[in-house]
């Protein structure tokens, strides 16, 4: 019996399918393969990794809200050397591509990012985080400004040999402008939606039910805007999207792919149901089989509206 072709391609690369994980969710790949076969997935994107070791912010930083999860976790991680030595050697062997996702607070951080990861085996793409701070511009966040979006993707493509996927921030007035921005810096694909800024009350003690005050909001509740999104800025680029928000069934994964998603990323459903991955993958194959498909990525952009 002839397996469904659920192959997609993105920024030159082949993928086995189009169903990734999403970084800060599905920790370095290790700690899921006893609920997942890795091997079945298109794509591990991995905790997002920064020059220096960081341990991230106090807790309480998670916090349940009605369908989903506010985080403040800091971007914690092992840091560059450690990812490299500690971490790339088992993903090497998983036999299923590898997405770092990168994120610093200057240029010069991004552009050392690319050019050291561009020098180690087994890695296929990078992610570039745009959501952090430039501490040289006054803290703006880098994914609120075209100018610095477009920047720091050029300095990324220029010292880096892989591809670049920017994942973009939806905590701004127009985010296709953002995406032709980043198109235009050379970025070979684009992902969104990454959180929303949200924050929750203890109405007891009448604090913040995060240290940090304020979190990033994933999970169910942030679908349609980011589907709505990902719709948008399909029409607004000609680079692969890869859609990100609230996807926790292969129809919603569906969903993300009419709406002109070349791939997607399973976040928050890690943490409810660790094989959500794996069983959108499965669910697809169904699809492709059940509707008579060639290949999956006839579903791609076939929204209809009239």
């Amino acid at each position: 019996m002839t397996q469904p072709d659920l192959r997609v391609t993105i920024g030159g690369l082949v993928f086995k399918n189009p169903v990734l994980t999403a970084s800060g969710t599905f920790g370095y790949g290790k700690e899921f393969a006893p609920y997942v076969n890795l091997h079945h997935l298109g794509g591990i994107v991995v905790k997002g990794i920064s020059l220096e070791e960081r341990r991230g912010n106090p807790p309480p930083r998670i916090v349940e809200t009605t369908g989903g999860m506010l985080n403040a976790i800091g971007l914690e991680n092992v840091g560059l050397e450690r990812f490299i030595a500690e971490k790339m050697p088992y993903l090497r062997g998983i036999g299923t591509r590898v997405i770092v996702n990168i994120l610093g607070n200057s240029l010069e951080e991004y552009q050392r990012l690319g050019q050291r990861l561009s020098e180690i085996e087994g890695i296929s793409a990078l992610e570039v985080n745009i959501s952090c701070p430039n501490v040289k511009k006054g803290g703006v966040a880098f994914g609120t400004d075209p100018a610095m979006a477009e920047a720091v993707t050029r300095a990324v493509c220029a010292h880096s040999s892989l591809p670049v996927i920017v994942k973009l921030s939806p905590n701004v007035n127009d985010i296709a402008q953002i995406a032709r921005a980043v198109e235009t810096g050379g970025a070979q694909a684009v992902s969104l939606i990454n959180t929303l800024l949200g924050m929750a009350i203890d109405v007891k003690s009448r604090r913040p039910k995060l240290a940090n005050i304020v979190g990033g909001l994933s999970g169910p509740a942030i679908k349609p805007i980011a589907l709505r999104m990902v719709w948008q800025v399909a029409q607004a680029v000609k680079i692969p999207v890869i859609g990100i928000g609230g996807i926790t069934t292969t129809e919603d994964a569906l969903e993300f792919l009419l709406a002109g998603a070349t791939a997607i990323e399973v976040g928050t459903a890690n943490f409810i149901n660790p094989r959500a991955s794996q069983e959108i993958v499965e669910g697809l194959a169904r699809y492709v089989t059940d509707n008579r498909l060639n290949n999956i990525s006839e579903v791609i952009g076939e929204l209809v509206l009239a």
